[in-house]
């Protein structure tokens, strides 16, 4: 079969857009979580951002700071990964290979937020949850660099 590796056709390229897509609106949600957060807990870092005169500016409420972790977690995560995938599809790659590790990345990424932001567990869940993005991201990035040599 004769597809064009960045088109609709191909259903690699196609896995690998929607799992984008899915990471890009997961990313994008961890701003109203943090706003809920802060509205919850009356925790606002600028003073223009108070609602009270009676409050206070504060930087470390624990759920705030939490959800701002996994978020900078996202963007070490999530934007490499979107440039090893896309250099990964270029390569050709088996399609049930790659369509699992987008779909592996994606759902770890979504599971972290989950246990490390939303309802925090103990060790392993989120090192488990990093570690299956990162381990995915790694091998793509060995896949490219070897099939240019």
């Amino acid at each position: 079969m004769d597809v064009d590796l960045l088109s609709f056709e191909n259903p690699i390229f196609k896995s690998y857009v929607f799992w984008s897509a899915v990471l890009i609106i997961k990313m994008l949600l961890m701003a109203p979580l943090t706003g809920f957060h802060r509205f919850r807990t009356q925790s606002f870092a600028n003073p223009e951002d108070l609602p009270s005169k009676k409050l206070k500016v504060k930087f470390d409420e624990p759920s705030v700071e939490r959800v701002r972790r996994a978020h900078r977690n996202d963007l070490e995560s999530i934007l490499p990964f979107f440039v090893a995938a896309f250099f990964y599809v270029l390569t050709g790659p088996n399609e049930f290979i790659a369509i699992n590790l987008f779909r592996a990345v994606a759902v770890s990424r979504i599971l972290h937020t989950f246990v490390y932001a939303i309802v925090p567990l103990p060790q392993p869940s989120r090192a488990l949850a990093f570690f299956t993005c990162l381990l995915a991201t790694l091998y793509m990035s060995i896949i490219v660099i070897l099939k240019t040599l």
